[in-house]
This record gives C-alpha cells, structure tokens and sequence, in this order.
C-alpha cells in the first residue's frame, strides 16, 4: 500500500503535471476531487480524481492486477457514478507499476453482454524512460521504466534528483523515488545510490507515518532500511486488511486484530484473497486457526 499511496501524494500534489504527462495538455486549473463521491465498499484506496475544466482524469495505480471485483468492472463502476454526477467528459488510466506476466494486465475494456467500456492501462516496464526525465515530478515513476540496464537507469534517476534545486521538491522526490524503486531493486542498492536522509526529512515520509503504515520504516531509518521497509510493508498490509474486514463484518475483536497483525506479508496476502470467500466472522476465525 505504500507504494499506491505514494504514487497518490504524487499525483494530487503535482497535479498538473500528470495532466500534462497523461493527458498532453498544460493547464492550471486542475482541481483535486474528493473520492468520499464514490460509495463504499468499491472505492479504491489508490484512486485519484483530477477535474481538468470540464472533464475528469481518473487514475488507479495498482502493484498488483488481482481485484476483486475485477478491475474492468471497477472502471465501469466508477465511470458510470462519475458521469451521473458531473456529465462530462471522463478519462480513465490504469497504471500498473510492477512487472508481471499476468494477462490481467492487458484488460482494456469491460465487456458482458450488449455492455462495452474501454480504458487506459499503462504498464510501467513497457514505457520509455526518456518522457519521465523531462518532468522532475515523474522521477520516481522512471525507476520503474524499460531499460537494458537498471542499475543505470537507478543512477541516472539519482542525479537528477541530486541536482534539484528546490530543497523542499527534492526531498519529497527523492522520498518517492527510493519507495517506488522498492518494487524493482535491491534495497541495499537503492540506500546506495540515493540520499537516505532525504527520505526522511519529506512530507511523504511524514504522511506514510501518520497513517500508521510505516513504523517499521521508521525503525528501520536506524537499524537499516530493508528491515524498515519490510516491517513497514507488513503493518501496512495488516492495517488495510483489518479496515476491510471491520468494513465487511463490523468491529473486530482484539484478539482477531493481534492474530492478524502476527501474520507474514505473504500470510498477509493470502489473507486479502482468501477473505473475500467469507461469509462471516467465523470464516475469518477459521482461516487464521488453519
């Protein structure tokens, strides 16, 4: 989740840069939509809504293609409440950031029956990485760019953050940019090329503390970033399971909530598929027993 909410900071707080880079147009007057529009249990954590004079650019970054439901069907979803409510033009762009093999992936559109909607999907490691160094915003994305040689491309990416002159920018990127680089690269080698006390002087840093998802992280600034970073991972993943499960079956009891943040990442993950086969708490009690 961390990498989603990063990838959110980013867009909301340099809005209109993602309008020029998805949309091709240079405009000031992008506003950020509040996503409390779209009704739960559907909302996405990682939605993001740009309203661009009368029209709307919807944004999903996603790690992972598995969802349910499906992602085709997520777009449809929220194109049809977002049309009722603004009757405008709406421009819909998944963005998947870490590599896969999956054919999920390459779902352009929702199809059932007489029904058809199309959308934009983006696979990071299908995309030049020249387009992501014009902009200095899209810095953290160009890690996740094709290119022949990664190591390289993780250098030149650290330049060019290392030459920003706004001290403020630069550290908010640099931040981003060690994060999303996560998904791709060894942590000892991200810690290697990029200034780690950057990261934490960042408002990223900062607002991924405030939303419990990295404590881990925060110890990890001290004993060593990969320890962070998984522990941080692993509490963040917990939190989001328990908010849907507590959604779905109501309040939890401390005990569930304990069993739950015990688990592993990959328990974690097993967790957030198996959970949707729930019919009710005892199902959840089950799984964690087994």
């Amino acid at each position: 989740m961390a990498y989603d909410n990063t990838c959110k900071y980013l867009a909301e707080t340099y809005a209109p840069n993602f309008v020029r880079w998805l949309l091709g147009i240079s405009s000031t007057n992008v506003s950020v939509l509040k996503t409390e529009i779209i009704p739960e249990p559907i909302r996405a954590d990682a939605l993001i809504l740009l309203q661009v004079d009368n029209r709307i650019l919807h944004l999903e970054f996603q790690t992972l293609p598995y969802s349910k439901p499906p992602i085709p069907y997520r777009m449809l979803n929220y194109w049809t409440i977002l049309h009722g409510l603004y009757w405008c033009e709406i421009e819909q762009v998944v963005i998947y950031l870490k590599e896969t093999t999956s054919e999920l992936v390459f779902q352009e559109r929702f199809t059932y029956q007489n029904t058809r909607h199309s959308f934009r999907v983006i696979r990071m490691w299908e995309e030049e990485s020249t387009p992501f160094f014009n902009d200095p915003v899209l810095l953290p994305l160009a890690t996740l760019t094709r290119s022949d040689n990664p190591r390289e491309l993780l250098e030149q990416v650290a330049q060019q953050i290392a030459i920003l002159e706004e001290p403020a920018q630069q550290r908010n990127i640099s931040a981003a940019a060690e994060i999303l680089a996560g998904l791709r690269f060894d942590k000892n080698l991200i810690r290697l090329l990029l200034r780690e006390e950057l990261m934490q002087e960042s408002v990223i840093y900062q607002d991924i503390l405030q939303k419990g998802l990295t404590q881990g992280l925060t110890q990890g600034l001290t004993q060593g970033l990969t320890q962070g970073l998984t522990q941080g991972q692993q509490q963040g993943e917990a939190n989001t399971i328990i908010r849907i499960l507590t959604r779905r079956f109501g309040e939890l009891t401390p005990d569930i909530t304990d069993k739950i943040r015990s688990l592993s990442i990959p328990q974690l993950e097993n967790l957030t598929d198996a959970q949707f086969d729930f019919d009710s708490v005892g199902d959840l009690l089950s799984w964690l027993e087994s």
